[in-house]
């Protein structure tokens, strides 16, 4: 016998995969909840009884890719400063490669704009709180400065997320291997004690 979680956990796998294709496909203005119902192959009613407009499944969609970065890039190469910084350009280089991800910033910007200029949003919050407590381990060790772990993790976001925006920009100055060098000296001088 199914569960009705699992059977949840599907309709949201599927909507979302279904929501990214239609980004990669007509970008994300072009996106409607009549096209993800067709790709996902269910009714509208269906995704409507979860979402209630595409911008609650884009913002789910993002949610989603962001935060399962941290799935896709395991922290487990140590507890210091190091360890951190170097998961943390593995981090912004993975979402600066996502497709998805890059789509919604540079051909949505309002939708965009609401989590890089407004609010935090639930994946920004995810990845400070997992940077806050990867922090705390190495204040622990010494090799991070003291301070409050959420504040420290919060201007780490702030230096992070605004290296992934404009990455494009100075892709004629910064290629991806001195890109990943300087947000890395980057998170190293701030966090340094």
């Amino acid at each position: 016998m199914s569960s009705i979680r699992n059977d949840e956990s599907s309709v949201e796998e599927r909507v979302l995969a279904a929501a990214a294709a239609c980004v990669l496909a007509v970008g994300v203005k072009r996106v409607t909840m009549t096209e993800i119902a067709r790709r996902a192959r269910m009714s509208r009613p269906t995704i409507y009884r979860r979402w209630s407009d595409t911008n609650g499944v884009l913002g789910a969609l993002m949610t989603s890719r962001i935060a399962g970065v941290l799935d896709a890039i395991p922290g487990g190469g140590g507890r210091d400063r190091e360890a951190l910084v170097q998961r943390v350009v593995a981090v912004a280089e993975h979402l600066r490669n996502d497709d998805v991800v890059m789509s919604v910033l540079h051909d949505a910007p309002d939708f965009a704009m609401v989590y890089i200029a407004e609010r935090l949003g639930t994946s920004q919050m995810i990845l400070v709180d997992a940077l806050a407590q990867a922090i705390s381990a190495a204040q622990a060790d010494g090799s991070v400065r003291q301070g409050d772990p959420q504040q420290l993790a919060a201007m780490c976001l702030l230096i992070t997320q605004s290296t992934i925006q404009s990455a494009q920009m100075v892709e004629k100055l910064l290629d991806r291997d001195t890109l990943n060098a300087e947000l890395a000296r980057s998170l190293n001088g701030y966090l340094a004690p």
